[in-house]
């Protein structure tokens, strides 16, 4: 039996898979967000208590926002601040008594929908969500790609590429200091604060999709920027990795126009005299980060 945890900001989520990724038992318990030993007990009593009921001990995998520095030990990068200069995967080991894997939520993500989801059977995999941030993960052969720094995948924090005029004069701030990055475009909150430059109305993200699919003219312009941003940015990532298939998860991959506009946006950037590769939407949803944190435990070691 596998165990996989997604730590979120407001909830934590368990659950246990059979050997052939069957669901056996799945729970959620508020996340006490700013208390970093209640974090360590809830999850260690969500384990023990589907343990408990299933009467099967099992491997544990967690996924996080954020990761665990390779340079100190300790998590960095987490939205979830309380967790920041902690060291999780061993303070979790310690509270259940055996090791427990620990990876990034959108490497969690990118590796569950690799192993059974939209994108099973696909050498190299980019797993992207695109919600609230823009994070995103890349599986080689069922491995999750980490990287020297832990930050193999980073795709929200290039700059967007092939940028106009206006775009490098209106870069918006990101929060990790630099301006213009991805994920302050291509996110849905990007989505919706570039409707907001644009009308001076704050409006949410599936209205303006909607509003763009019946032909109102602002909603369109803004939706085509996106498209255009969104494309460039995926070319570029094409251009180093050249996946296999792009697969999309997150509030934005609901907006089901994407995947017929995207691929033709992206063909002048690739460098290459055609541009195949598809881009999915992913198959387990909001469920693929918990499952991907199970999946941290296949046969044999699935990180490399």
């Amino acid at each position: 039996m596998r165990i996989g945890v997604d730590l979120g900001g407001t909830k934590i989520e368990v659950l246990a898979l059979g050997d052939q990724g069957e669901e056996l038992l799945r729970r959620r318990v508020p996340t006490p967000r700013h208390d970093y030993d209640a974090i360590i007990v809830a999850i260690a009593e969500l384990v023990r208590g589907v343990e408990a009921d299933l009467g099967n001990a099992g491997t544990v995998g967690v996924g996080i926002p954020g990761s665990i520095s390779p340079a100190t030990g300790l998590v960095k990068n987490a939205n979830t601040t309380v967790l920041i200069g902690h060291p999780l995967d061993r303070d979790l080991g310690s509270a259940l008594g055996r090791e427990v894997r620990l990876e990034n939520d959108a490497n969690c993500f990118a590796l569950s929908e690799a192993v059974d989801g939209a994108a099973a059977g696909g050498g190299i995999v980019f797993g992207l969500i695109i919600g609230t941030g823009a994070g995103s993960g890349i599986v080689i052969d069922g491995k999750v790609l980490r990287g020297r720094h832990l930050i193999g995948g980073e795709f929200g924090h290039n700059g967007l590429p092939w940028p106009s005029v206006a775009e490098v004069e209106e870069a918006p701030a990101c929060y990790c200091g630099q301006r213009g990055c991805l994920e302050t475009w291509v996110s849905g909150t990007g989505f919706t604060e570039d409707f907001r430059r644009a009308t001076g109305l704050a409006v949410a993200a599936p209205d303006i999709a909607a509003a763009a699919a019946s032909g109102d003219p602002a909603s369109r312009a803004v939706y085509e920027r996106y498209v255009s941003r969104l494309a460039r940015g995926l070319a570029q990532a094409v251009n180093l990795i050249d996946p296999d298939v792009i697969v999309v998860g997150g509030g934005m991959s609901n907006v089901a126009a994407l995947y017929g506009d995207l691929p033709a946006a992206m063909r002048p950037y690739v460098f290459s005299d055609d541009c195949t590769t598809p881009i999915v939407k992913a198959r387990y949803g909001d469920s693929s980060g918990v499952r991907g944190a199970a999946w941290l435990w296949p046969p044999g070691n699935p990180v490399a």
